[in-house]
């Protein structure tokens, strides 16, 4: 069960996620209202990065790509 709510936990990020510019080029960047377990668990597996005392998280390529994978996974279209 644990892994299945690492998974909608990381898409949700993605889902409601927006992009800035941060000088070096674009980031997707979301708010991470979710249970820190998770947040923990997907900063290990390096699909999101960001400090602990910010509020929001960056999506890394590999974080955009799983969750783009778990949108078919899900059956979720963009």
């Amino acid at each position: 069960m644990k892994d299945q709510i690492d998974e909608l936990t990381l898409l949700l990020l993605y889902l409601t996620s927006f992009t800035e510019d941060y000088g070096l080029g674009q980031a997707h960047r979301s708010w991470k209202g979710y249970p820190f377990e998770s947040l923990d668990e997907l900063n290990e597996d390096q699909y999101i990065t960001g400090s602990k005392r910010a509020k929001s998280v960056y999506l890394t390529e590999e974080g955009i790509n799983q969750a783009k994978a778990l949108m078919k996974k899900y059956n979720i279209e963009e």
